[in-house]
């Protein structure tokens, strides 16, 4: 006996880490490829929602309503995505949120032909499944991360999105002037072919090449193969149980909430402010794709700060970014492109910091039985709140202004301070 244990407890203890960082480069290339395939999409469809659905409407109030949903539509897909992650794990989990975009354009395309605004937003609703698969993508990055390396890991695939999410904006012009000039027919409808085929392409990237997959992995390391399968309310339970992760939740769905509120509506008052509005869809290509260019650009450096200094700094900061960012918007007229580009990039830094430093928080407060079910409910909360910004932001600027609309997400952003300046609590302070 004394001869044969020391062998196993070595290699328990070291394999792991030597086997698993092979597959963890392989996992990060697979990811950083998808991520930019997937941000084209979300790119394509964050640029023309606002436009075409106050075409087809005339109100702003729907405009907002559209693009809360397009960035919430998690709030509908993360409760089969949560279980389909649990039993398959991420690969499938990814591609299950891609292939319902696929669906999502389908429909938009078919209710422009129709011209029936309502199904344009359940379509769009659908197409929001991107959105949420490109969210998820980051905690697939951290499942094999070391936990010292955990917010660069999946701030890296947070910042992969900023190569194809800020080109999307910009393509959705281009694709436009190829459909129309090779089959016609009405505005937009290119754009919904461009933002299917990428995502169908991105979903057959994560079947084929995302193997193994890193969260069974990581339970098969962690020896909780055998683990009960959990839901979203066991999700909800473990937020109410771990301070730590309740403050993640929290100061992600507040930072999406400010971002989703400010930046569905600013294409719309940049259009309002423009003498010819035919023009509007390039200018609000080029200043939407800096935004997004902030909201991932970024990532990389604030992961090290995670890393460095824990969570909560980062998430303070990412706070006070977005308030500056609501005030330097609301304060711009709608034809100050230049101070409203720099809004739009304070609001994507601030957000960026606010979805890593969450993620980082969450993630190191829970073991990798829990992560699909709490880290689902994290998401599906940012989800609920997008689209409370858009209910709202809509009627806002159609019965205020824009300018109120970034008062009101400013004083939303200062509701987290709280929750971050409390003691720190939790049983991860590597992640935090």
């Amino acid at each position: 006996m004394t001869a044969h244990q020391p062998p196993p407890s070595a290699p328990l203890e070291a394999d792991p880490l030597e086997g698993t960082a092979a597959l963890q480069k392989r996992i990060l290339r697979t990811l950083f490829l998808t991520q930019v395939l997937g941000g084209l999409a979300v790119g394509i469809g964050i640029a023309v929602g606002a436009l075409l659905i106050e075409e087809m409407t005339g109100s702003a109030t729907f405009t907002g309503l559209a693009q809360s949903l397009f960035v919430g539509g998690s709030a509908l897909v993360v409760v089969p995505a949560v279980r389909i992650t649990e039993r398959f794990g991420r690969r499938g989990g990814l591609a299950f949120g891609y292939g319902c975009a696929v669906v999502g354009t389908v429909i938009v395309a078919s209710a422009i032909h129709l011209g029936s605004a309502v199904l344009a937003v359940v379509g769009y609703f659908l197409l929001g499944a991107a959105s949420f698969a490109g969210l998820q993508s980051r905690y697939a990055a951290a499942d094999l991360a070391p936990a010292a390396r955990r917010g660069s890991h999946l701030a890296l695939i947070v910042w992969a999105t900023t190569i194809g999410s800020v080109a999307g904006p910009s393509l959705a012009g281009v694709a436009e002037r190829v459909w129309t000039g090779w089959f016609g027919g009405p505005a937009y409808v290119g754009s919904m072919v461009a933002i299917g085929l990428l995502c169908l392409l991105t979903a057959a990237v994560l079947l084929v090449f995302l193997r193994p997959d890193p969260l069974l992995t990581a339970r098969e390391i962690s020896g909780e193969t055998d683990a009960p399968k959990r839901s979203i309310a066991d999700g909800y339970r473990t937020a109410k149980a771990n301070p730590a992760v309740r403050t993640g939740v929290i100061a992600a769905a507040l930072g999406h909430f400010v971002m989703v509120g400010v930046m569905a509506m600013t294409a719309v008052h940049i259009k309002h402010g423009m003498a010819d509005p035919k023009e509007a869809l390039s200018v609000v290509g080029v200043i939407l794709g800096l935004h997004i260019g902030g909201m991932y650009a970024f990532a990389p450096i604030i992961g090290r700060l995670v890393d460095k200094h824990g969570a909560r700094p980062v998430l303070v900061t990412g706070t006070a970014l977005l308030v500056a960012a609501c005030t330097v918007s609301g304060s711009s007229p709608a034809d100050d492109h230049v101070r409203l580009s720099i809004g739009l990039v304070l609001l994507g830094v601030g957000w960026s910091a606010m979805t890593v430093g969450s993620a980082a928080l969450v993630t190191g407060a829970i073991t990798p039985a829990e992560r699909p079910s709490t880290q689902g409910f994290s998401d599906l909360v940012m989800g609920l709140a997008a689209m409370a910004a858009g209910l709202a932001s809509g009627p806002i600027v159609e019965y205020a202004s824009y300018g109120i609309l970034c008062v009101c997400c400013a004083v939303v952003a200062l509701l987290v301070f709280p929750f971050l300046l409390g003691k720190p609590t939790g049983p991860a302070p590597t992640a935090a």
